[in-house]
């Protein structure tokens, strides 16, 4: 039996070519009438009259003329910048960085505030959004979404939080209340998560559907994107490679009482540190400390072989069970080790397993959470507006 098909019919048409248009707009810059018709493959006819409705609808705006040829010079057309906004939230136990967005992704806006004297969590986020967009001069009724970047579990199903260690304020029902709060709809994910977004959309994993970003810093986390795609597991928990059960550590029985599980009592912050004092970096925290020793060369290479063999545990048992092609280390320490660190991981996986991974250090030197909050609202917000151009 054959598939129905939908027909193609103008009005269906219409919608999917002021949807390449807008996106030609947003990737090449500036274009004429005439050349987003020969882009699109749309005579002159319909490419004028794609961009009228565009204009009308308030989606894109003249900025300019074109010089060149006989007759007068054409007109040039850019998305309207101001046509919609999002805010992107980086939440960490000890300060937010909130910064704002236009549609075309220009950051416009962006503050950063403690959260160490407060214990309001929709007071911190409804502050950090709203003078992200003052400082933006965005109306906050433009704000077409909010994506928060926090640590710990999201619930796939109701999107709220349901763990967050290093959180305590923050629980099951803080969503609704923020969405109440600011009218505007909120949406939580995994911090490591949007990292990897960031590093899919303009780090070392750009143009692969199929890598893990293992994160190195105070706690250990891990991002798995398959098919382009974010995997979050049933219950929002894949990717918290902390509690995987490695040698080397012992291993609590009873999460609920925060102790530290066994892969990140073996290569967290506080052990990293604890491996720096023993090779003669006795002052540094973790970071400054891996820098320090890939910066000392061979002196250094005792150290860092040390953390690879750590880390390796958790690389390793992530990439026998999903074989993915590439390896990103992030986080504070994984930037820091560089390709030092990163060559050794991938050598010590190599040795203890039958795949074997490019391991890589991240592209990406800038608050990578924010700005993959900022990209996955934008995303979200470019579905809803540009799909919507046919009224």
């Amino acid at each position: 039996m054959s598939a129905t098909r939908l027909p193609g019919t103008p009005r269906l048409l219409r919608a999917l070519n002021d949807r390449a248009a807008l996106e030609l707009l947003l990737e090449r810059g500036p274009l004429t009438r005439a050349r987003l018709g020969e882009l699109t493959g749309l005579s002159k006819v319909t490419a004028s009259q794609l961009v009228e409705r565009l204009e009308e609808r308030g989606l894109v705006t003249r900025v300019g003329e074109q010089a060149g040829g006989r007759g007068p010079n054409a007109q040039l057309y850019a998305v309207r910048p101001g046509s919609a906004h999002v805010v992107g939230v980086d939440v960490g136990p000890d300060r937010v960085v909130a910064a704002c967005a236009d549609i075309t992704g220009a950051v416009i806006g962006r503050v950063e505030q403690s959260t160490r004297d407060t214990d309001d969590p929709v007071g911190v986020v409804h502050n950090a959004v709203v003078q992200a967009a003052s400082s933006a001069q965005a109306q906050l009724s433009s704000v077409r979404r909010i994506v928060l970047g926090t640590p710990g579990l999201v619930d796939p199903g109701t999107g709220d939080i349901t763990f967050a260690f290093n959180l305590p304020r923050w629980h099951s029902g803080l969503l609704a209340a923020l969405r109440d709060d600011l009218h505007t709809p909120v949406v939580f994910e995994n911090d490591v998560n949007l990292a990897a977004v960031a590093e899919a959309q303009s780090g070392a994993a750009q143009g692969l559907a199929d890598f893990v970003l293992v994160w190195v810093g105070a706690g250990v986390g891990l991002a798995i994107m398959l098919g382009g795609r974010l995997h979050h597991g049933s219950s929002g928990a894949a990717g918290e490679i902390g509690y995987l059960p490695v040698p080397g550590a012992p291993i609590p029985r009873d999460v609920s009482r925060r102790a530290k599980p066994a892969f990140q009592q073996l290569i967290g912050g506080d052990s990293v540190r604890a491996v720096a004092r023993e090779h003669g970096y006795p002052d540094a925290d973790a970071a400054d400390a891996v820098r320090a020793a890939v910066a000392a060369g061979a002196d250094g290479g005792p150290m860092l072989d040390e953390l690879a063999r750590r880390l390796a545990l958790g690389v390793a048992s992530t990439c026998v069970v999903l074989d993915p092609p590439l390896v990103v280390l992030a986080g504070e320490v994984g930037q820091a080790g560089g390709a030092a660190l990163a060559d050794r991981v991938q050598a010590e996986v190599a040795a203890i397993t039958l795949v074997r991974p490019r391991v890589v250090p991240t592209g990406l030197t800038e608050e990578p959470i924010l700005h993959g909050a900022l990209r996955t609202a934008l995303d979200a917000v470019r579905d809803e507006v540009f799909g919507s151009t046919v009224g």
